[in-house]
């Protein structure tokens, strides 16, 4: 394994782990909306995400017509942003934990290596 390893997977599974409690307090959020409405309430990421910083929204979607694939911005992220908040961080969290992830040696503990 290499020094790059070691140092990439240990933030990957910080991250995954920032974004499931990031879901987490999401979806707990929503729960309590829920309960209050007395119907199912799911707040999706772009009204989230406004809450947090309103000028950001702006400045990412023009980063992004600009300097990535402008064509993707329509049917691609406008349908990430409608999608409820909890469920975009518990995707990026399973994401970013198998990606960070370290399978176990398939000998075992007591093998000789």
């Amino acid at each position: 394994m290499t020094l790059e390893k070691d140092v990439i997977r240990p933030v990957l599974r910080l991250f995954a782990y920032i974004a499931l409690a990031m879901a987490i307090i999401a979806a707990v959020l929503d729960a309590a909306r829920s309960v209050g409405a007395s119907h199912l309430v799911t707040t999706p990421l772009q009204e989230s995400w406004q809450s947090l910083s309103v000028s950001s929204l702006g400045v990412v979607e023009a980063y992004f017509k600009a300097r990535l694939y402008p064509v993707l911005w329509d049917p691609l992220m406008l349908w990430i942003l409608a999608t409820p908040t909890f469920v975009v961080f518990a995707i990026l969290a399973l994401l970013l934990y198998s990606l960070g992830y370290r399978r176990e040696n398939r000998a075992g503990r007591f093998a000789a290596r």
